[in-house]
């Protein structure tokens, strides 16, 4: 998916909350948006957003030292998911519709983008998730429980701290023998990562790997030759969020994506409404 105009005031919105978390300092926060903004005027429209956002962050933690802005955010809500995990783990093993009632909380759990709302509150993830059995499922259940049911070798692609807990209530829906999960290989925004992942107890579910990057999406050529051989060798994708969905929209791949719609781009390119819950075959997907 390419970059459109709209994503560039939401590039330096996201610029200026990972500065101000890191300094309050005013003069450093003009230096670094100085420099965002020059990275912008000279960005290639082609590339997909995690592209350039993977630039400005970088570029952030140069000029400011701190290469992790969002790590004690992405405890707060690790925390926060770990202690409702017990009671939505009861609820789906009481629902008589255990898949799809998983489906709907991990995409609840997609709220928790630093990107999109860096104010997120406690009370938006439980309203997220209060609403999340009678919203609309703008998606492919039958294909999707059909696909896990035939896979071999599933690859399922993480997004955000705190979120990969309720992911983990759908993977333990599959079974977790055939279920490989991968998280970013350094610090992105709230992306998670090993230390989110081993927080989470997927360690002790799955095989949980890094892909080598540091782009909040999947840039396939930016990720390391181990993360690709899993990429490749996979019958089946699950691919959280909407980064993985800028990056991996176009991949020759059957892939599933899982994510809420929150942005304008995103609902006009996946053809929904902006809080949309969507659960999404690939184009090449559903050829195969």
């Amino acid at each position: 998916m390419k970059t459109f105009f709209d994503c560039i005031p939401c590039f330096v919105r996201q610029s200026l909350d990972a500065i101000r978390m890191i300094t309050p300092d005013e003069a450093v926060h003009e230096q670094v948006l100085r420099e965002v903004l020059r990275v912008l005027a000279e960005m290639d429209l082609c590339q997909s957003p995690p592209v350039i956002a993977q630039r400005i962050h970088r570029l952030i933690g140069v000029l400011t030292g701190e290469r992790d802005p969002y790590r004690q955010v992405k405890d707060r809500f690790n925390r926060l998911a770990l202690k409702m995990y017990p009671r939505l783990r009861a609820g789906i093993d009481e629902s008589p519709a255990p898949l799809e009632t998983a489906v709907r909380l991990a995409i609840a759990g997609n709220v928790i983008d630093m990107g999109v709302n860096n104010d997120l509150t406690d009370a938006e993830v439980h309203n997220s998730v209060e609403g999340a059995l009678t919203k609309a499922l703008n998606g492919q259940l039958a294909v999707f429980d059909r696909a896990i049911s035939s896979a071999r070798d599933i690859l399922y692609l993480t997004d955000n701290a705190g979120e990969i807990v309720f992911d983990r209530l759908l993977i333990e829906q599959m079974s977790p023998e055939r279920v490989t999960v991968a998280v970013k290989g350094a610090p992105i925004i709230n992306d998670a990562t090993m230390a989110d992942a081993t927080a989470a107890g997927l360690d002790d579910l799955v095989n949980v790997i890094d892909n080598g990057s540091d782009a909040p999406g999947t840039i396939l050529e930016d990720c390391s030759a181990t993360f690709r051989e899993y990429f490749d060798k996979a019958d089946m994708i699950i691919a959280k969020g909407q980064g993985n969905y800028e990056t991996l929209s176009e991949v020759d791949k059957n892939i599933f994506f899982v994510l809420k719609a929150k942005c304008p781009v995103i609902a006009r390119d996946l053809g929904c409404e902006v809080g949309d819950f969507v659960l999404r075959r690939s184009n090449r997907g559903r050829a195969a």
